[in-house]
């Protein structure tokens, strides 16, 4: 067996697992939000049970829409904090921060902890050796109830990231690099494993920012060995050398279409979004902060920050991140999901070009449908935004401790 395999393994209280075999484990940790969140409490109702099956086992964290835009989204939200108190689970209502963050920040698992979630990034906590796996609110609920999940073992895969980044290439380009590579369906119902010497190097925020976009290649589990981890016996090895990889954005319509930050320099925006579960974290708004220290973004360009979480917020005001931000022009919002999820904060008319650092691109995703959204790494990001179009990393400030 495999890492993942193991895993499974002992989840499920068994010796051995196989590919395709059904199972099922136990789990450490149920979270939702208040998109997916009033939907597993319904169904959770129509069980018919009194309790959930660990409280201290069960999060709700309200970051889609968070101040609500909607009375059905307020509606939502009291639907949370209603079933909070009646069972007596964790909820984050005030703005504390996306899903994905607080759970790193409040509610790590240790490595091989089995962490349902009604949302498609919960592969996100693999950065840290969590089986990290989405699904439905329906399945959520039947999680809340019984603290158990059925699931067939998939098939595991190995992408080994081999050397280190060049100047101006972050672990954004490295995920936007391998979706181009794999396609959005690539490792659908799959296990991926990274593992190679360029992870050893890599924070656990870079790690992150690679997991969450597993899903993107369609990845059921996204998950980072350890760096003396013995992975076992998988499907396929596929090497990368991190020096071949490029700065680059995710074009519309999809985050599978690839192309080299320098084959779209020069398109013009009017909106540029740093902020996420992808890209929100403190790092990332230093990296952005030190950009755009001392300019300004282009007068035409909305340029919207919002930091993953509280805490990532207050470090930004004790550092002066967020005084640069807003002296460069920019809006800083409370922390959370914002346009992201395409509810509010920062929504694209038609004719709207943006560079975001968030995950998806599809059609429609941050307002209409016709808008086009690159995703790209809060460098190229920020240079954009000060340039009013896009361009490679390097060209509005001198790489170097950037």
């Amino acid at each position: 067996m495999n890492s993942i395999e193991g895993y499974l393994a002992k989840a499920a209280g068994r010796e051995k697992v196989h590919v395709g075999e059904d199972i099922t484990v136990k789990v450490d940790l149920a979270i939702a939000h208040d998109v997916t969140g009033p939907m597993a409490v319904e169904q959770f109702r129509k069980i018919g049970i009194n309790r959930v099956f660990d409280p201290h086992k069960v999060v709700f964290v309200i970051d889609h829409i968070i101040p609500a835009a909607t009375i059905d989204a307020k509606i939502g939200q009291n639907t949370l904090k209603a079933f909070a108190r009646e069972f007596g689970v964790k909820v984050y209502d005030r703005a504390d921060g996306v899903i994905h963050q607080i759970i790193a920040e409040k509610h790590r698992l240790e490595r091989g902890s089995i962490l349902v979630g009604a949302d498609s990034h919960t592969c996100t906590a693999g950065a840290y050796g969590a089986l990290a796996i989405p699904v439905g609110a329906t399945e959520l609920a039947a999680t809340m109830a019984t603290g158990t999940l059925d699931l067939e073992v998939p098939e595991t895969y190995e992408i080994r990231l081999e050397g280190r980044l060049q100047p101006g290439v972050y672990a954004k380009d490295v995920i936007l690099h391998l979706i181009g590579r794999f396609g959005t369906n690539g490792f659908t119902d799959k296990a991926v494993i990274y593992t190679g010497s360029l992870v050893k190097h890599l924070s656990i925020d870079e790690k992150m920012t690679i997991s969450n976009m597993g899903i993107e290649m369609g990845t059921m589990i996204s998950y980072f060995a350890d760096s003396n981890e013995s992975i076992g016996e998988v499907k396929k090895v596929f090497t990368f050398q991190a020096e071949e990889i490029k700065a680059c954005v995710a074009c519309s319509p999809n985050p599978g279409n690839f192309a080299k930050a320098a084959d779209v320099a020069g398109t013009k925006i009017s909106q540029v979004v740093i902020g996420s579960c992808t890209n929100g974290r403190l790092s990332d708004m230093k990296i952005a902060a030190e950009v755009l220290k001392g300019r300004k973004a282009a007068k035409d360009v909305l340029l919207l920050i919002i930091p993953a979480s509280k805490d990532i917020a207050q470090e930004m005001e004790d550092q002066g991140l967020t005084r640069i931000f807003r002296e460069a022009g920019g809006v800083v919002t409370s922390p959370g999901c914002g346009p992201c999820f395409g509810a509010h904060m920062g929504l694209l008319a038609a004719e709207d070009v943006a560079v975001s650092t968030t995950n998806r691109n599809f059609p429609g995703r941050m307002g209409h449908r016709e808008a086009k959204v690159f995703l790209a790494s809060p460098r190229l990001a920020a240079e954009s935004a000060v340039a009013g179009e896009i361009v490679s990393p390097g060209t509005v400030a001198p790489l170097g401790g950037v």
